[in-house]
């Protein structure tokens, strides 16, 4: 990634319970009532080290929140969403050098379909675009070093399987590309390149029709299917990470005994199974979702929704994967200290 995405480092948030409000008793955030609830989207830090992330519901009037945590704890809402501005933020922050943020709501706006909305480091809310016809953004921005916005689009486009957008710097849509099916279907996040370039994932879709694929669209709009997925080396794909040498890395979801894994997309679209879980035989993890992080050397960070060593099916983990594919489950959740991570 570019610009000012070199901040970004996104850790996991945790939620007890499901999206259906009759749990939301059940329910149990480091941030809660009027202070939010359901913080489902990973987090970004700034050069400070306080942290940015939004909650779905909660707040003043119960439409969600952008919320700020210092680095000693203490969490400030920095806005409570009203339905026009924006309701059921979705997906992780990103900043721009300015310490503004920016994000997407899943409804809300002037035709209830959702926004694009920025929040400058006082807490003023902008909605820079309001989307219409359910052209609704649901996975993480990526912006650019003219300050131009990209993101997916789930249900849009001229077949309904997807899109993906642009919003300029005054607030402009524009669609990039809209899938078809056999080039995707139901794109979720995006990464840059530094030459500009976007790659991201479709959860179905591609040569196989269910599997989903790994996609690059070109600085002109050129949407190119880097791999389509086959079941056998991946199924369902979260968001992407990229390292140095262009190679692409992501999570993949679990089906009949396969309990997920983390994959590897090199710059040709050769596809490499670096680790699958074991789920319960091993506890080493099962159903990783959120996106991953890379350090310097090349490892890998995510989380597992469940699995882990606290019995039963276990409350979810925090791994690490080695360049070589060598897994560490560096915490496996027990309820008290969280449980089900479902962020980055």
């Amino acid at each position: 990634m570019r610009g000012s995405f070199a901040l970004l480092l996104c850790v996991t948030t945790l939620v007890l319970g499901s999206w259906d409000d009759k749990l939301g008793s059940a329910i149990a955030a480091t941030v809660e009532g009027d202070q939010g609830l359901w913080p489902e989207g990973g987090l970004v830090m700034d050069s400070a080290g306080n942290l940015y992330g939004t909650t779905m519901r909660g707040g003043a009037n119960g439409d969600g929140t952008v919320f700020k945590i210092s680095a000693t704890g203490m969490e400030t809402v920095l806005h409570s969403f009203s339905g026009r501005d924006g309701q059921q933020p979705i997906g992780c922050l990103v900043m721009d050098t300015a310490g503004n943020l920016y994000g997407t709501t899943l409804r809300g706006g002037a035709n209830d379909d959702g926004t694009v909305f920025k929040i400058s480091a006082t807490g003023m809310e902008t909605v820079l675009h309001s989307f219409a016809d359910d052209r609704n953004g649901l996975g993480c921005l990526v912006m650019d070093t003219a300050g131009n916005l990209y993101g997916p689009s789930m249900h849009s486009g001229a077949k309904g399987n997807g899109s993906v957008f642009k919003i300029s710097v005054n607030g402009t849509e524009t669609a990039l590309h809209s899938f078809t099916g056999r080039d995707g279907k139901w794109p979720t996040s995006l990464v840059m390149d530094t030459a500009g370039n976007l790659y991201g994932t479709t959860y179905r879709g591609g040569a196989h029709i269910i599997w989903g694929t790994v996609f690059k669209i070109s600085v002109k709009g050129t949407e190119t299917v880097l791999h389509s997925f086959a079941g056998s080396d991946g199924r369902d794909p979260g968001g992407l990470v990229m390292d140095t040498a262009g190679n692409l890395y992501g999570t993949s979801g679990s089906q009949r005994g396969y309990w997920g894994g983390v994959f590897k997309i090199s710059p040709a679209g050769m596809g490499t199974m670096l680790y699958s879980f074991a789920g319960y035989a091993e506890k080493d993890g099962q159903d990783p979702d959120g996106r991953l992080v890379m350090d310097t050397a090349g490892n890998l960070y995510g989380t597992t929704s469940i699995g882990g060593t606290n019995g039963g099916e276990g409350d979810g983990t925090v791994f690490k994967i080695s360049p070589t594919g060598m897994e560490t489950v560096l915490h496996s959740f027990s309820g008290s200290d969280g449980k089900l991570p479902t962020g980055g």
